[in-house]
């Protein structure tokens, strides 16, 4: 037989579970996501043997970030791609920490920068959320995405650091990818 077998692999990005989100609270078109969270903010808490949005965002992250373009069935899917870029972002700082302890403390000071929400400078996807149309759902809606990106910072120092404290590379290999080519700060 001559030529080459052609086989063409259907890439799917995956969604969100959380479909079903209409008695949830939102802000700026996104809903405000139950987080197995100890962290103090206004997102709802659930219930610790549960899938949260941030289990999703950490378990689709390897297969998400190759997207360019991303289909959005749910608004829980604006989220998803917000954490698939702000674990994107996490990940190019924590790159050359060769310790847990330097990847913490990167992470710490990540967590202390500004978080921009939807209409403001440095948000990273214009037209994903709404504007917000008062200053409390601006405040409410920076919260939770103070509080998400604490939370997802947490759990993903537990997978891209291993239990002796050096750095996974299957993990931080994925720093050099550009999701949906947001160019990361």
């Amino acid at each position: 037989m001559h030529g080459t077998l052609g086989v063409e692999m259907m890439l799917q990005v995956y969604h969100s579970s959380f479909v079903d989100v209409e008695d949830i609270t939102k802000a700026c078109g996104c809903p405000l996501l139950p987080l197995k969270s100890h962290i103090k903010g206004p997102a709802p808490v659930s219930e610790q043997d549960s899938t949260d949005i941030v289990d999703e965002a950490i378990t689709f992250f390897r297969a998400n970030v190759f997207f360019r373009n991303f289909d959005i069935k749910s608004s829980a899917d604006k989220l998803l791609i917000y954490l698939t870029f702000y674990i994107n972002l996490a990940l190019k700082r924590l790159e050359g920490c060769r310790t847990l302890a330097e990847g913490t403390k990167a992470i710490i000071n990540l967590g202390l920068e500004n978080v921009p929400v939807p209409g403001e400078h440095g948000f990273p996807f214009p037209g994903l959320f709404s504007q917000p149309q008062s200053e409390e759902e601006a405040e409410l809606f920076r919260n939770y995405l103070k509080q998400i990106r604490e939370e997802t910072s947490g759990r993903l120092l537990s997978v891209a650091y291993r239990s002796n404290g050096t750095p996974n590379k299957w993990w931080l290999a994925f720093a050099k990818r550009k999701f949906m080519n947001v160019i990361t700060p």
